[in-house]
């Protein structure tokens, strides 16, 4: 899964295990089953991205998807944006420690970026429900580029209560996609919203 990177995403990991579970940006709990419910599980995401894309990962957090994302595909530019300054320092300390040229980490709310960045690709995790999610995140996403929202067993729900905003923002809905399977089960299912 992560080839060449496998070091890299093992290290991350580790300070996911230790630094991020002190901190309170992972939950103890989730230590046992970081491997299939968080890094696998975000690192799938990624083969729904052209190479060289850019990439911004919204309400980041510990680096979920981000991070993630970054460390298997080396080709993607990734920005992580996240309001919360103990967040934003766990994520410049990784950053450094795993030395990812190809991230930045951006602290403020995805709204303030509206007219100012954009991206081929914004994602999420876990963040907020999808119709608030699309407002903060369909502004940054360029012509021609998608937003893909990690959704599990709601995604069906939530994309028809945000379909109103989704076309007010010009987005075009393509569905629920699964991808992952085979590599971590269930499937990995990611509302895609494309804006042509």
């Amino acid at each position: 899964m992560f080839s060449d990177a496998l070091p890299v995403a093992e290290r991350y990991a580790h300070l996911l295990a230790q630094e991020a579970t002190l901190r309170g940006l992972i939950g103890p709990r989730e230590v046992p089953r970081l491997w299939e419910r968080h890094l696998l599980n975000c690192a799938v995401v990624t083969d729904l991205v052209s190479e060289g894309a850019t990439v911004c990962d919204i309400g980041s957090g510990a680096g979920l998807p981000g991070l993630v994302m970054a460390i298997r595909r080396p080709d993607l530019q990734v920005t992580l944006i996240e309001p919360l300054l103990r967040r934003t320092t766990f994520l410049d300390e990784v950053v450094a420690d795993l030395e990812l040229e190809n991230v930045s980490v951006l602290r403020g709310r995805a709204e303030e970026q509206h007219g100012r960045l954009s991206f081929d690709v914004v994602t999420s995790r876990a963040v907020a429900p999808l119709e608030k999610l699309a407002r903060w995140s369909l502004p940054l996403v360029r012509t021609g580029g998608s937003f893909l929202a990690m959704k599990g067993s709601s995604a069906e729900a939530e994309l028809e209560a945000a379909s109103a905003v989704i076309r007010r923002l010009r987005g075009r809905v393509i569905g629920v996609v699964e991808t992952g399977s085979g590599v971590v089960e269930p499937a990995v299912r990611v509302v895609r919203v494309d804006k042509p």
